[in-house]
């Protein structure tokens, strides 16, 4: 009991780091490319890695019933990612990415919840402080009106939600096949909906190292949240994986100078001390 519980403390907090970095990278790329070419490229390259990984380390092929639920988990993944790159694209990062967090997590706890009962009450004041964090990060300084790109971070909060929930129907013994297929389904969808709009499929040369990085990292985000779920409860693996925008938020405040805010420097903190409540 206490191995499963370190692997999903572990697992969850290495997905944030990954995806954190990630969104980092895939909004810098953003910024300078369509927000669809860079997510055709960056899904295009996770699904091959994730088709390594499984060949790699042996993984029997998926049945009909979890690739399905990868393949669903694939298209609400990419409708909240393309809201997520449109917003980090169009907004400050340190703001809209911690906003989508908030709707990611909450959703997958509250399915967890009805599903699995309540978890222990020590656990559910870390998920208080987790949330408080991740709202005292997003919260705008000095902001007249709504930040931008708010609207488009509701949407990918419960875009990941739903995908949070889908893909952790998967099967204990199901980790890489079902996010490969996730992958391909999302790549079909937005490369349809590229075609349709006419825009340019693949990104510039000069955001080639950006896309790897958010590609590659956002696969093993994926892999690590799927092992995390598959070692515990969802809604505690939610909340650890939810944690990425404070890898976001200090990125951009290191790399880009963005200021980082007393309250976020709160919400940091307490980011460190819902952790060990959680876990």
């Amino acid at each position: 009991m206490q191995h499963n519980l370190l692997a999903l403390v572990l697992f969850g907090l290495a997905a944030s780091l990954c995806w954190g970095s990630g969104d980092f990278s895939g909004g810098l790329a953003s910024r300078r490319a369509t927000v669809s070419s860079v997510i055709i490229a960056g899904y295009s390259l996770g699904c091959a890695v994730l088709v390594l990984l499984a060949l790699l380390w042996r993984e029997p092929f998926s049945s009909p019933a979890d690739l399905a639920w990868g393949a669903l988990g694939g298209v609400a993944g990419v409708l909240g990612l393309l809201a997520l790159y449109s917003a980090l694209a169009r907004g400050q990062m340190g703001i809209t990415a911690p906003v989508a967090a908030v709707l990611t997590a909450s959703l997958p706890v509250l399915f967890s919840v009805l599903t699995a009962g309540l978890p222990t009450p020590r656990q559910l004041i870390g998920f208080c402080f987790a949330l408080l964090a991740i709202a005292l990060i997003s919260r705008p300084q000095r902001a007249h009106g709504p930040p931008k790109g708010l609207g488009l971070a509701v949407v990918a909060g419960c875009g990941f939600g739903c995908f949070f929930i889908l893909i952790s129907r998967v099967s204990p013994a199901a980790v890489f096949w079902p996010l490969a297929a996730a992958r391909f389904t999302s790549v079909i969808c937005i490369l349809l909906l590229t075609l349709l709009r006419r825009q340019p499929v693949l990104p510039g040369r000069n955001v080639a190292l950006l896309v790897v990085l958010a590609g590659t990292l956002d696969a093993f985000g994926n892999a690590f949240f799927l092992l995390a779920a598959h070692s515990g409860r969802l809604d505690v693996a939610a909340i650890l994986s939810s944690l990425y925008p404070a890898a976001t938020v200090l990125l951009a405040a290191f790399l880009l100078g963005e200021r980082v805010a007393r309250l976020q420097a709160i919400g940091i903190l307490l980011v460190l001390l819902a952790i060990p409540l959680i876990s």
